[in-house]
């Protein structure tokens, strides 16, 4: 059985016939759209988008430093920079 990760679905059908019904009842939480009862996309506030990105840039960032972190590292002067 497939997990959902959405408190609120929708099918493909109802979300063409009511898009914007749809957004509106979503407020700021994600609706997984369902096709054949499977899910088929998620629907995402912009919002939310925009806190997903950021937070999976930082993620990214993260693991870049704990990657560089034993080095090698270059010595350099203040003046030579």
């Amino acid at each position: 059985m497939q997990t959902i990760h959405a408190n609120k679905t929708v099918s493909v059908t109802e979300l063409k016939r009511n898009f914007a019904s749809v957004l509106s009842q979503a407020g700021d939480d994600p609706v997984a759209v369902l096709n054949h009862n499977r899910t088929e996309a998620y629907l995402l506030p912009a919002a939310l988008y925009e806190r997903l990105m950021e937070r999976l840039e930082d993620l990214e960032d993260a693991a870049l430093v704990r990657e560089r972190a034993g080095g090698p590292f270059v010595d350099v002067t203040l003046d030579e920079l």
